[in-house]
């Protein structure tokens, strides 16, 4: 611990002197030398705190060379100052001299002085060994120790005779202080601790490298021996200042060498440019120096190098490959190095050569640089401009309906996480959770065309620029170049798909991400286009086979954590369907938001700005700000880039024209162009190909599924399809998923292969039982009632010929029988808000009204997502129905703009909604100096009848109080907000684990609900508020005057809470109706004080006392009371603690006692 502080303190004494260039060139230096990884180096240049960056350099330092102290100091004075030449005779900075030796002999005093001395702990494992063969022989310690004698077991005696010693065990204790303080360091949590366990008292050595390790089949012990550790930088042992570990100084004038014996060889490191000395670090014996060495010192040899494992001298060491998860530095370097096995002598003749650092086989790298020239390369094909969003946490939960499916849970405006750091936050949540050798799943969700794409695609890109050290391979798999039918699978065709060929992955690039998935990043997108994707969690598959297998099975592998165990596994995909049962056990979910309003104007001003049509940006956001069901709607990036198409066309043509007020309009307006200049028949052929592959959940196209070569050409040039990124083959995709479903909605509308009375499922409005409607294309039912309903001229007219469009005519008097027999009271949320999107489609006034006019004055939208568009319809619906609604807003997400437009209405005369999310409205309300909009939202919000199931939830409503109290510090009732004046009923349920905890929270705003009818403090959990939890409920009676009904059943409550209670209830003698003491633990004191007050609540009708601890004489004192109060109409007594024929006896005497 004190040696890494004094290298810590001179390493900052160091960087605090030096501008930034000179610290980069020593980080430079070390990297070149391969002290550091280039990962570790990328993460140290942008490291901002210097207290952080000093303390990682000296971790390496520590790690890597076991530097002295004065090393350091010289370093420094090499930086500030020019250097001198030191004579011979130089001694440390202990007073001792460099060349000094040590004559080891038999350990004494305690095993702590064993400990912290210089002794080397091989010769004290052979000293030790011998003593305890040879008891009383006097032995010689020999030079160079069979090595074949060396066994776990007497190095486990000498370990447990060590433990017994009580110092011992306190300098283990200043070992976990050590361990505690270095493992802060995100970078090295991989590392093993024991490596800093041995640098204690290593002050005035240097370390050797060796390995040694248990012998195959032992038992590992308890606490090992330097020498037993591996070589591989993870474990290194302590040598003595013995000849072998001599340090020499030769300091030349602007430039310093330093020499030291340790045995690996040589390494450089400089800084050119930056005003660093460059400075030499030698492992081995240096032949040209100054001194001539003593030949007299004792030499320990370095272990024999095993055969089969480059870079251990243990057949058993662990090597890089038995590793794979273990960050740098500790596996980038010494691999490939031999041990110094010279004699004394043999270091006069000659240096050895350098040291060759490991690399990466030549394979591996050019195929990861090529890789990354691959991605860099690769076009972007964004369709638009790029406007920076952040993704939001997210989470699933079960569906609203009895079916298994889970889906994404819809969070309060105010509750949303959002990942302000970008990708950096995303995958730093992967690296809190991550275990080792242990697969992370990232799910990344959003509608179609919120740009899941292009953020995965985004990924890949910043790993090619380095920006992603954490992996030393990203692979980008579009999952449409991969479901092919009857096709199989390696893992190898997974990693490197069609998208990446020409390059090729040999088998000693497979080989080695095999064996290091955890350096692995998989990206997987558009995985809900997958039919493999059922039952991922539970398909059968192995481990890794050289078979090729389904595309199903290999998946499996991968969420199993069968297959590539320990990569990280991210996924885009649509957050409904099947693929929620495969993100059950996902680590983290994200979601991609719309765009915000200012988001949608920067859009639409990139855009006309990148299409040299800058000076047209204000007239394009005047047109779109004439029709708000379009400007709520460009909260999709993809409908946003479709009406900058569109208005960009009405631009140039310089008409008065303006935007249409539907999407079918919309997209009318796209295509009608370039359905004048098709070939005959080649929209309805194209809408027919956008039908069956959205049946098959599709969206790409082989080259051989077009009718004829002229059909293809004309998509490809009017950019209704575009080339897939991703397939070696030659495959189209629609522009847009929305595109595909405008287009499946034209054959919808003109073909007759349908019948008529089949039509009305395709709008899925209302649930079948048997063959339900599979609504992958989800946007088809608003285009089919568009097209079939607006004026033909206007509509299919511009896209098809007038005979061919006729066909429509027919279904429209299907589908208006069907919309004017719908019953809306019946719809679920969801199915109501689609209807009213499918009624503003139309265009026509008569169902429009009709149903507006059919909408129940309740209306209820809870758990149900409201976006933009949503708010949108449903506001003008209540405008048009000319009624009083209460609406329902509670876990909807809607945005605190909607939310305002919403109350506003004058036909809204309530609603509700998340606490937090009303009070930001307002807060907001009143920043904006808007008085009677803001008191038209306290007014009309309630939280009546309000149940708390969260802890969250009793902090609002304290919130809530407190807001109160701020603006009426008068306590004048009649300016209390109406949420709050009149609530009438609470309930409490929180379980017998929060409820005691939060309930303090909530009888403490209690007396501010002085309407309050209904307390119910049950729940089928138990709250088990206990004696303390009636105490301070107690203390709010003279506050509750309206009580009437009182619930403390389950809570725990004792005799103690009982008294509490009756001395309390006198306030509440004149409201309380109904007081329920259910299965508690009241004994016959508690039932007696009840009794006794019993006679005082002149308004009681029911009081339930079943299931408590009471015996026959509280019972008899229960019943004595009863008949003093002739108001009482039942009192439920039976608890198992009474005599049954004292329960019959007591109903006999009085018929309102209940024993049931």
């Amino acid at each position: 611990m004190n040696h890494f502080h004094a290298i810590l303190a001179q390493v900052q004494t160091l960087l605090s002197s030096q501008q930034p260039r000179q610290v980069r060139a020593l980080l430079d230096g070390l990297l070149e030398e391969e002290l550091l990884s280039r990962e570790y180096h990328c993460a140290l240049l942008r490291e901002p705190d210097g207290e952080a960056l000093a303390r990682k350099i000296s971790l390496t330092l520590l790690e890597k060379g076991d530097l002295d102290l004065a090393f350091l100091s010289w370093v420094c004075n090499s930086l500030q100052a020019p250097t001198v030449e030191r004579g011979t005779s130089y001694r440390d900075h202990g007073g001792h001299s460099l060349c000094a030796t040590m004559e080891l002999g038999p350990p004494e005093g305690s095993y702590l002085e064993l400990l912290n001395s210089d002794a080397d702990p091989l010769h004290l494992y052979h000293l030790y060994d011998q003593m305890d063969l040879a008891g009383e022989e006097e032995i010689e310690l020999s030079s160079e120790p069979d090595m074949d004698t060396i066994n776990c077991d007497q190095f486990s005696k000498l370990l447990q005779d060590m433990e017994m010693d009580e110092e011992t065990r306190e300098a283990y204790a200043n070992i976990a202080e050590l361990d505690q303080y270095v493992f802060q360091d995100t970078q090295l949590e991989g590392l093993s601790k024991d490596l800093f366990i041995e640098h204690i008292g290593a002050e005035e050595g240097f370390g050797e490298n060796t390995e040694v390790s248990v012998e195959a089949g032992q038992k590992p012990q308890k606490r090992r021996f330097p020498e037993e550790h591996a070589m591989d930088s993870k474990h290194r042992k302590l040598v003595p200042p013995c000849r072998t570990s001599l340090n020499y100084l030769d300091l030349s004038t602007g430039h310093i060498q330093i020499f030291t014996t340790l045995p690996q060889g040589l390494w450089q490191i400089s800084g050119p440019g930056a005003g660093l000395s460059s400075f030499l670090i030698y492992h081995g014996e240096m032949p040209q120096v100054n001194q001539v060495l003593s030949s007299s010192s004792p030499t320990v040899p370095s272990l024999p190098e095993a055969p089969d494992r480059p870079g251990s001298a243990s057949p058993f060491a662990p090597s890089a490959a038995d590793l794979p998860s273990m960050p740098e530095p500790a596996l980038t370097c010494r691999v490939n190095e031999t041990e110094d096995t010279t004699s004394p002598s043999s270091c006069q003749e000659g240096p050895e050569s350098p040291i060759k650092f490991p690399n990466w086989p030549e394979s591996v790298e050019q195929f990861q640089h090529s890789l990354q020239d691959k991605y860099q390369a690769s076009s972007e094909s964004s369709s638009g401009p790029l406007v920076p969003m952040e993704l939001v946490r997210a989470r699933l939960e079960r569906g609203s309906n009895k079916s298994q499916e889970r889906e994404l849970a819809t969070p309060d405006w105010t509750e949303r996480q959002i990942a302000h750091g970008g990708l950096a936050e995303v995958l730093q949540v992967v690296g809190d959770c991550k275990r080792p050798r242990e697969t992370q799943v990232v799910a990344v969700l959003g509608k179609a065309g919120q740009g899941k794409s292009h953020w995965a695609r985004t990924v890949s890109h910043t790993w090619a620029r380095g920006q992603l050290p954490q992996y030393d391979f990203v692979f980008y798999v579009p999952c449409h170049c991969l479901d092919c039918p009857g096709n199989t699978y390696h893992l190898r065709d997974l990693l490197c798909p069609p998208s990446l060929q020409p390059l090729a992955m040999d088998d000693e690039v497979y080989d080695y991400i095999v064996r290091h998935p955890d350096r692995v990043l998989l990206i997987l997108d558009a995985f809900e286009e997958l039919e493999a994707q059922d039952g991922l969690l539970h398909g059968s598959c192995g481990p890794l086979s050289p078979e090729p297998c389904s595309l199903r099975g290999l998946l499996a592998g991968i969420f199993q954590r069968k297959l590539l165990r320990g990569c990280t596994l991210l996924l885009t995909a649509r957050p409904r369907g099947r693929l929620a049962q495969s993100l059950s056990k996902a680590d983290a979910i994200f979601e991609v938001p719309s765009f915000s309003t200012k988001q949608a104007q920067t859009y639409v001003r990139h855009y006309f700005e990148d299409s040299g049509m800058a000076g047209n940006q204000d007239k394009a956001l005047g047109l779109l700000e004439v029709q708000p069901f379009l400007l709520t709607h460009s909260h999709s990036p993809v409908l946003c880039s479709a009406v900058c198409q569109l208005s960009k066309a009405l631009l140039e043509q310089g008409t008065e024209a303006q935007l249409p007020c539907t999407l079918t309009g919309l997209y009318v307006g796209l295509l009608g162009p370039a359905a004048r200049n098709s070939p005959p028949g080649a929209l309805v052929e194209l809408a027919k190909l956008a039908w069956e592959l959205g049946r098959r959940h599709q969206s790409t196209l082989q080259e051989t599924q077009f009718p004829s070569v002229e059909v293809k050409t004309w998509a490809v040039t009017q950019g209704l399809l575009q080339p897939t990124l991703g397939t070696a083959e030659a495959q189209l995709a629609f522009s847009s998923f929305l595109l595909q479903c405008f287009l499946g909605a034209v054959w919808l509308a003109l073909c007759n292969e349908i019948k008529d009375k089949e039509l009305p499922q395709y709008l899925a409005l209302t649930p079948r039982k048997k063959r339900p409607y599979d609504n992958w294309l989800e946007g088809v039912p608003r285009f089919l009632v568009g097209l079939v309903f607006q004026p033909r001229a206007h509509c299919l007219g511009a896209l098809v010929e007038p005979a061919v469009a006729a066909v429509a005519d027919r279904k429209r008097k299907v589908l208006t029988r069907y919309l004017k027999r719908l019953k809306l009271g019946t719809l679920q949320a969801g199915r109501l808000l689609e209807l009213l999107h499918c009624a503003h489609e139309t265009q026509e006034p008569g169902i429009w009204e009709y149903v507006a006019h059919q909408l129940p004055g309740y209306l209820s939208f809870l758990g149900t997502r409201l976006t933009p568009p949503d708010v949108y319809v449903l506001g003008r619906a209540l405008e048009t129905a000319s009624r009083d609604f209460s609406l329902d807003l509670r876990q909807t997400g809607i945005e605190p703009s909607g939310l305002g437009n919403l109350v506003g209405l004058s036909c809204v005369t309530s609603f509700r909604a998340s606490l937090s999310d009303t009070m930001a409205l307002w807060e907001s309300l009143q920043q904006q100096g808007e008085p009677q909009l803001l008191q038209t939202a306290e007014k009309k919000f309630t939280i009546e009848p309000f149940k708390a199931r969260s802890p969250k939830d009793v902090e609002e409503l304290d919130s809530l109080v407190r807001t109160q109290r701020l603006r009426n510090p008068s306590e004048d009732s009649a300016k209390d907000l109406p949420a709050i004046r009149d609530l009438k009923k609470l309930e409490f349920a929180l379980g017998p684990v929060l409820g005691p905890q939060v309930f303090p929270t909530l009888a403490k705003v209690l007396p501010a609900f002085s309407s309050l009818q209904h307390l119910d403090l049950d729940s089928l959990s138990e709250n088990k508020i206990g004696d303390k939890g009636v105490s301070k409920l107690s203390a709010t009676f003279p506050q509750l005057k309206a009580l009437e009904t009182l619930n403390l059943s389950q809570n725990s409550i004792t005799d103690v809470g009982a008294c509490k209670l009756a001395e309390a209830l006198p306030a509440l003698a004149k409201s309380l109706v109904r007081l329920s003491l259910y299965n508690n633990c009241i004994c016959d004191t508690g039932a007696k004080s009840l009794a006794q007050v019993l006679p005082d609540m002149v308004s009681l009708r029911v009081m339930d006392v079943q299931f408590n601890k009471f015996t026959a004489a509280g019972a008899q004192q229960l019943a004595s009371s009863l008949q003093k109060c002739p108001q009482v109409e039942t009192l439920a007594m039976w608890t198992p603690t009474i005599p049954f024929g004292v329960q019959e006896h007591l109903q006999h005497l009085d018929a309102r006692i209940s024993l049931r």
